[in-house]
């Protein structure tokens, strides 16, 4: 079992026990967003730290429809 702790740029996003030690270009979901290993780096026999690249979320804006609004 390895402590596997997940990071984006410098924050820690999600540390989990895990059996197998996720590789590099791996796709993966963290919190419901997806994202992809950039780098994996061992610091001891146990403790393994893996650099994450997130997706950007795009929002949909919303149509304001002026039609309706009162004239005077």
């Amino acid at each position: 079992m390895f402590a596997v702790h997940f990071f984006e740029n410098k924050n820690l996003l999600l540390t989990q026990l895990l059996k197998r030690v996720p590789s590099v270009g791996e796709d993966l979901t963290i919190k419901g967003r997806k994202g992809k290993v950039a780098s994996v780096i061992s610091m001891d026999e146990k403790n393994i730290h893996v650099q994450v690249i997130i997706e950007n979320v795009k929002k949909n804006k919303l149509i304001v429809d002026n039609s309706k609004k009162k004239k005077r």
